[in-house]
């Protein structure tokens, strides 16, 4: 899976892209049908302390889903991020199963009516 980080108005360093990629990659053990994603890293100008937004999106086949998260680190965001993201990719299968065990149903009860 190819993971994009677009740091926005600032560099991210090279240890924190590495750690959003290793995490980003765990998604893949959840679904063999994610084709790309990308990272935005971004700093909200505002006193708070939790200031730092993660957003991760994912393109699946057929699909997008989408994870926002701001906290006081990069990582800590990224962590909830993907997390977040796995729950969506296991929901999105499950839907996706019920839709192929309904489809195979019809199937087999139109072809069962052929038989009699």
């Amino acid at each position: 899976m190819k993971i994009t980080v677009h740091a926005i108005h600032f560099s991210a360093d090279k240890k924190l892209i590495d750690f959003i990629q290793k995490k980003a990659n765990k998604l893949e053990q959840f679904s063999d049908s994610i084709t790309s994603g990308d990272v935005f890293l971004r700093l909200e100008n505002t006193g708070e302390e939790a200031n730092k937004i993660t957003e991760l999106r994912l393109l699946i086949k057929g699909n997008q889903l989408f994870a926002s998260h701001q906290c006081k680190t990069f990582e800590e965001g990224a962590d909830l991020a993907v997390e977040s993201l796995r729950k969506q990719i296991q929901k999105h299968k499950q839907k996706q199963n019920a839709i192929t065990d309904a489809a195979r149903k019809v199937e087999t009860g139109a072809l069962e009516e052929d038989e009699y």
